[in-house]
């Protein structure tokens, strides 16, 4: 059964509009008719049964009879991300939804080559991540800011939220990734401290090349950032994203918990 996401209230025997690209899609690409049955969902009121009761190539109704299942939150997680290419920033926006984040940061490092971000774009991506992966909510889609000036402002603005700051560098300028010294725990380790503990958390990721020397002496010196490893490989920016999520969900997140339909 397919699955929309939309905007307006949902509620039992409600009549609910569709956009018209919803309308086309279900019309001319998938070839639904009258009395065919979908899901909807708005991220506010869980999801909902319904039949179309009206469709045009440009408009459409879907009337609701039964919620099938009650709304539930994603993890409170943020990713911050420095924007890459446009094929990989596609997944990064579809996947970290798939994962469970609750926002999708965009932020500009020192190295960062993408100079302009659409968010319309990411969210575009998002809604359908959403609609394929059976949540429940979208994650909030922020606009891109330089990375000095959002970490200047985390006190005041996530006064509570603990930020994971994936470093692949060691500390000697001299060595290949910066050598041995000063490397961070691995993600698993580092998080163990904080389980059973209630904090808001966001994950931070690099560009191409990594972080500079100036950006990792200022992430360290903040006491609400938390340091971490991926492992023995050097990953993608998109790969290390997604890494590094899925360890997060796995030591402080929802992956211990079953899937219900229900």
């Amino acid at each position: 059964m397919l699955r929309l996401f939309v905007t307006p209230q949902l509620a039992e025997g409600a009549s609910v509009p569709l956009s018209a690209d919803q309308a086309h899609y279900l019309a001319r690409v998938m070839r639904r008719e009258v009395g065919a049955e979908l899901l909807l969902f708005n991220g506010r009121d869980g999801e909902w049964q319904g039949e179309i009761s009206a469709l045009s190539k440009n408009a459409g109704v879907v009337t609701l009879r039964a919620q099938t299942r009650q709304q539930v939150a994603s993890p409170d997680l943020w990713l911050l991300f420095a924007p890459v290419k446009r094929a990989p920033l596609d997944q990064i926006a579809q996947k970290a939804t798939e994962l469970g984040v609750s926002c999708l940061q965009p932020v500009r490092t020192a190295r960062t080559i993408v100079t302009r971000v659409r968010e319309d774009r990411l969210m575009a991506n998002a809604v359908e991540a959403a609609e394929q992966s059976e949540r429940l909510d979208l994650p909030e889609v922020r606009d891109f800011t330089p990375l000095d000036k959002l970490l200047s402002h985390w006190s005041n603005d996530a006064p509570d939220r603990r930020l994971v700051f994936c470093d692949e560098a060691g500390d000697a300028e001299d060595a290949r990734w910066g050598g041995e010294t000063g490397r961070a725990l691995p993600m698993t380790e580092a998080l163990q401290p904080f389980r059973g503990k209630h904090h808001s958390w966001a994950i931070l990721t690099g560009p191409e090349g990594g972080f500079n020397p100036k950006e990792r002496e200022m992430l360290r010196g903040l006491d609400f950032v938390t340091p971490v490893t991926l492992g023995p490989r050097i990953m993608r920016a998109d790969t290390a994203a997604f890494a590094a999520i899925t360890l997060w969900q796995a030591v402080l997140g929802d992956l211990d918990k079953p899937f219900t339909k229900a």
